[in-house]
């Protein structure tokens, strides 16, 4: 979004994503404050939202703490948002539910991008069950102009009823494009003041009538949606009804042109009257939803027959195509020609960047048969080929506990335990504590690249500049760790090979927790220029293959034979090459020279 669009107010159009629809949003109905952590599919929200005036955005260190950072300040009587993906709502749920509990006196909404098909994510969770868990309203938008209108709804919704709410979102439309019409900001009117209320915002008070409270709140809620412009009724051939929302809407009215619709902005609570209505009007009802039968459940609780993941799937991600396929084998519609298939594109493996700082770690440690558990971030790409040297990964930080868990499990084999930057700051600094005091003999691996690079090279909070460029002190990860009660904590370079090997045994040979920070700029940073590049000299290389075991994209077999040996020789691709040095640091043949990249 250009900067000089965010300053306009008279009203115009743009093409958005669906998350930069969401940011446009939330500054149009007057939020000041934003916390995110970076997470795919949702990161573009807080970082669009950032570059707006007045507005202040961050980048907190994990997703509970980003949340409480929106509570704050709606607590205070401001508009506040948080952005997570949906697994960022799992470590972010112990604020969601208290958020509930004492309600807020300002707007709070919190954006859950939830992802079938698991494009970036471990699980396809869908989040609307945290909503009806927590007792909070869910609003889903359809498309991009839906996604920016729907902020100030929520908002108004939950300023009305004191109630956080909950906006979700899918993979496809945060980062699908539409065009939106743009509007005015609405400046924030209440000057910021945290009421000092104990008795509502400690949690332990009155704790006997705050759930009945809660469950009042939900009813009124329910009963003012029935006359809601976000549940909207859409007549058409009265054989075939069908409840759908978000993205599902745009699949069913493709797919199924002629049906009535009951399309759902907001879908939970249920506006019971409306969907009962809509039900008597139609012969066949349908529910077309992503992921869980959530809004098919509700509809079988007012009594009422519908049929729904019985046809249509409840696993991955939904498309118009599939919609179709599955209304075919229902009998809803005829068979017709299906498009040819594109030919198939050659195979590209995911791999570690060429230059990836990550790299020698993973040679060394499958080189080393070391036991490695890893974590959520660009290194889980060390488990496949032709690395192989990782053996767990659940999830943010999980590496340390598991780890430590297997070694007090009486393990016989050293454990170690790898994550990144971002994440030991995310939620690793506990982990490590807990080993530091159980006195577990773990070896603790940082891959320091000095950004959150998976999600698209955001700042962490280690770096010197905040998310609005503001100065921020460095941290420096390995003094961190010694400050925990780590006695051998130490930082080595990411491309000095035999500095990383050297001491990696050591850490291995010493009793007790130990830490080794590898730290090395992640190559896809904007302002990362190379300064070399590597040449294979052909008169040298024998075909060994060893550099190929780096797993470097750059590198690749040949049609060359070495009359040596009558292997392929290897060739480095000098547009790829980043220069890291790493296969000239394992070449036995010294075949491989390094050059500045003013001689490629």
């Amino acid at each position: 979004m250009q900067p000089d669009m965010v300053r306009r107010t008279s009203i115009q159009k743009a093409v958005l994503s669906g998350n930069e629809a969401i940011a446009r949003g939330a500054w149009e109905a007057g939020v000041t404050v934003a916390s995110a952590y970076p997470g795919t599919p949702s990161t573009e929200i807080v970082a669009a939202l950032a570059q707006f005036p007045g507005v202040y955005a961050e980048w907190a260190t994990n997703e509970k703490v980003a949340l409480d950072v929106a509570i704050g300040a709606a607590y205070s009587g401001r508009r506040a948002l948080s952005a997570l993906k949906c697994v960022g709502l799992n470590v972010a749920s112990d604020a969601l539910f208290y958020a509930s509990v004492t309600g807020v006196e300002g707007g709070l909404v919190i954006v859950s991008a939830d992802d079938p098909g698991l494009h970036s994510s471990q699980d396809e969770q869908d989040n609307r069950q945290y909503a009806r868990f927590a007792r909070i309203p869910v609003l889903e938008p359809s498309d991009s102009q839906e996604a920016k209108e729907i902020v100030g709804a929520a908002l108004d919704l939950g300023e009305r009823f004191e109630t956080p709410t909950l906006i979700r979102l899918t993979t496809r439309l945060a980062h699908g494009y539409s065009v939106v019409r743009l509007g005015p900001r609405r400046e924030p009117q209440r000057v910021p003041l945290f009421p000092r209320d104990p008795q509502r915002y400690v949690v332990l008070f009155d704790r006997e009538q705050r759930y009945p409270r809660m469950a009042e709140r939900l009813a009124r809620i329910a009963a003012c949606l029935e006359d809601s412009p976000w549940n909207r009724l859409e007549a058409g051939d009265s054989a075939l009804g069908i409840i759908t929302c978000g993205v599902a809407y745009q699949y069913a009215r493709e797919v199924f042109p002629e049906a009535s619709f009951l399309k759902l902005g907001i879908t939970y609570p249920l506006p019971a009257g409306l969907v009962g209505r809509f039900a008597h009007s139609v012969e066949r009802l349908l529910v077309l939803e992503e992921l869980d039968p959530f809004v098919e459940e509700q509809v079988r609780l007012l009594g009422i027959p519908v049929e729904g993941k019985s046809l249509f799937p409840s696993c991955g991600e939904l498309s118009p195509e599939r919609v179709h396929d599955c209304a075919v084998r229902a009998g809803l519609r005829p068979s017709r020609q299906r498009p040819q298939p594109v030919p198939n594109l050659p195979p590209r493996p995911p791999t570690l960047c060429a230059g990836c700082p990550h790299r020698a770690f993973f040679y060394l440690a499958r080189r080393l048969n070391l036991l490695v558990h890893g974590d959520i971030g660009c290194y889980t790409l060390g488990a496949l080929p032709p690395l192989q040297a990782m053996h767990s990964c659940g999830c943010m930080s999980a590496s340390i506990g598991v780890a430590h868990g297997a070694c007090k499990a009486g393990s016989l084999e050293k454990h170690v335990a790898v994550l990144g930057d971002s994440t030991f700051l995310h939620s690793g600094l506990p982990a490590l504590l807990n080993l530091v005091h159980n006195h577990s003999d773990v070896v603790v691996v940082i891959l320091d690249n000095g950004t959150t690079a998976m999600t698209g090279q955001q700042d962490t909070v280690a770096g010197e500049r905040t998310l609005q460029d503001r100065p921020a002190p460095a941290l420096d990860l390995a003094a961190i760790a010694r400050a925990l009660g780590v006695e051998r904590a130490t930082t080595v370079d990411a491309y000095d090979l035999c500095a990383i090997e050297t001491e990696l045994k050591r850490c291995l040979d010493s009793h007790g927790p130990t830490v080794l920070v590898i730290r090395g700029p992640c190559v896809q940073c904007p302002d990362w220029v190379a300064t070399q590049t590597c040449w294979i000299d052909p008169e040298r290389c024998v075909g060994c293959h060893t550099c190929l075991r780096l797993g470097c994209p750059a590198m690749l077999p040949t049609g060359e034979v070495a009359e040596r040996t009558g292997r392929r020789q290897t060739w480095i691709d000098p547009l790829a090459c980043t220069g890291c040095t790493l296969c000239a640091q394992i070449c036995s043949r010294e075949s491989i020279r390094i050059l500045p990249s003013e001689t490629q």
